[in-house]
């Protein structure tokens, strides 16, 4: 389980997260939902630990990593660029962060890392012959064969469109309820969000606006806040997750 405690965040004097407390259950996937500046991504960089917290803990499986340098706590981050190295081929990128550490996955785990994620037949193309889907792949299969404890997903499906965004969610999916791994997304999308997650955590102005399953946020919006960002965001979407979550029936996320 990961925790987080009376967490606090400022830059410059400015607050940017205050009073962040939040438990996510072993395996889950949650995403980090809210408009641009309210801090989604910010909270992500304090579990990953790029960014040191103010003030609060962060305790995964018991342990307070608080102070725990990033390289120590065993997370990883797919970063929304990928992030991918163009003078290295595909399989030279998966398998790029085992040079200093071989043994964390065996040969058989790397190639059933690539085979998972329908990457065999690109091992030997360089990044720029890919496709914006196909480099996400890659750069799951680089995170995934470092077995993180946490995996991190920035943006993961923001310059992805259509049927290649849905296969990138169920690839997402599969991976998490295969190896019981916590995922957390941050996301500007509700429909990804209300799509992909177990939970749907929504920031507004640094702290947890709402923190439930998908159904819940859709039905039982806590404040005028959630209500109103959910409904701008899916107004011409609405039918689609209208169905998901409420049986094509009218929500409660109307604003009057």
């Amino acid at each position: 389980m990961l925790e987080l405690k009376n967490v606090k965040k400022s830059y410059d004097n400015v607050t940017i997260l205050k009073d962040i407390n939040l438990e996510i259950e072993d395996g889950e996937i949650v995403s980090i939902l809210g408009p641009s500046g309210c801090g989604k991504t910010t909270l992500l960089n304090l579990i990953l630990g790029i960014t040191d917290v103010d003030s609060g803990d962060i305790i995964f499986n018991g342990q307070n990593l608080t102070r725990v340098p990033m390289e120590k706590r065993g997370f990883n981050i797919v970063f929304q660029d990928y992030a991918l190295f163009p003078n290295l081929n595909v399989y030279q990128n998966i398998t790029y962060g085992l040079r200093n550490k071989p043994d964390i996955s065996s040969k058989e785990e790397v190639e059933e890392m690539i085979s998972l994620l329908g990457l065999e037949e690109h091992l030997t193309k360089r990044i720029d012959q890919l496709s914006g889907g196909q480099k996400q792949r890659v750069a799951l299969a680089r995170t995934m064969v470092m077995k993180p404890k946490i995996l991190l997903l920035d943006e993961p499906l923001s310059a992805l469109d259509g049927v290649i965004k849905e296969s990138i969610k169920d690839k997402i999916k599969t991976i998490a309820k295969e190896f019981n791994l916590t995922t957390i997304i941050v996301t500007h999308d509700p429909e990804e969000a209300l799509t992909l997650s177990d939970r749907v955590m929504i920031v507004n102005n640094g702290t947890i606006a709402q923190f439930g399953k998908p159904e819940e946020i859709i039905n039982a919006p806590k404040d005028l806040f959630v209500r109103k960002f959910i409904l701008n965001q899916l107004e011409i979407k609405k039918n689609n997750i209208y169905a998901l979550f409420t049986n094509g029936q009218q929500p409660g996320i109307q604003v009057s």
